[in-house]
């Protein structure tokens, strides 16, 4: 099929790592000096990274694709030489690919190259694909005897909370401290409104599923110097895929005339809280 992918002109390229930071799928890193995309699987082609490149090495190309096939993207990687077939097993394993991480393995194993991944790869009994985020999980719910009964008051104070649909200069976020939550957050943590949204403004993304992030970063930045926004709390899920939306608050901040606090909480799927702090 014809689609979109990320290009990088490595005779361009200084390796900066500007671009890696605005990656939120993970696929760009930097390997001997050059920025490498390191698997066409993990790559949307919406080209968050264009705009973070100072040497404009990064483009976006399109052109036909077959249904993926791990071992066509092993023939190039392994031009890479070592550490970027590393690269590419790692991140194949974190994103939990175990099907295409075997073929990649057997492949080596068939070329006679050395894994590159110290004591090799052990292959699973069972074989699990896509990304931690989508994997199918059946959660025990834990029931609380000292819960309130009742109906609790919304604390949701505007309309529309969508980040592509909420105008950046609407009076809900004036002088407004700001959610930035990612759309799975409220519902895994049963206390979203009474702890995080009470006197807030709210604007809701996924940096996974989401299109045309560029349109995310301006209204942001709108938001930090035209609406002048006190601060900007991020809500994040733990799956990889998340933390591009705490890299989008950073870039905001970064790209702003004002500069404001931007803290962050995460989440785990069973709706506790596994870490908190400041990114900047």
């Amino acid at each position: 099929m014809l689609r979109k992918i990320v290009k990088i002109d490595e005779s361009k390229c200084d390796g900066c790592g500007d671009c890696v930071p605005s990656c939120a799928e993970g696929a760009l890193q930097i390997i001997d000096g050059r920025a490498r995309l390191i698997s066409d699987l993990f790559c949307d082609g919406l080209g968050a990274c264009l705009g973070h490149c100072p040497q404009e090495a990064i483009t976006i190309e399109e052109r036909e694709a077959e249904p993926y096939d791990e071992r066509q993207v092993m023939d190039y990687i392994i031009r890479g030489g070592a550490n970027v077939i590393k690269a590419h097993l790692k991140h194949l394993k974190d994103h939990n690919e175990l099907e295409y991480l075997n073929t990649a393995v057997s492949y080596l194993e068939e070329k006679g190259i050395e894994n590159p991944l110290n004591g090799g790869l052990e292959k699973p009994a069972e074989v699990k694909c896509g990304c931690p985020g989508a994997q199918t999980l059946q959660l025990d719910v834990v029931q609380n005897e000292n819960e309130e009964t009742g109906m609790r008051s919304s604390q949701l104070r505007q309309w529309p909370v969508q980040l592509h649909l909420v105008s950046p200069r609407a009076p809900y976020f004036q002088n407004a401290d700001l959610v930035l939550t990612a759309d799975c957050v409220p519902f895994a943590y049963a206390d979203f409104h009474k702890d995080y949204l009470k006197g807030k403004g709210l604007a809701i993304a996924c940096p996974k599923l989401d299109s045309n992030k560029q349109i995310y970063l301006e209204k942001l930045v709108s938001m930090i110097d035209d609406s002048r926004i006190k601060s900007i709390k991020v809500l994040i899920m733990q799956v990889p895929c998340c933390s591009g939306l705490a890299n989008l608050a950073q870039q905001s901040v970064d790209s702003a005339v004002r500069k404001i606090p931007i803290n962050f909480v995460v989440f785990g799927i069973n709706g506790n809280v596994l870490e908190e702090g400041r990114l900047n």
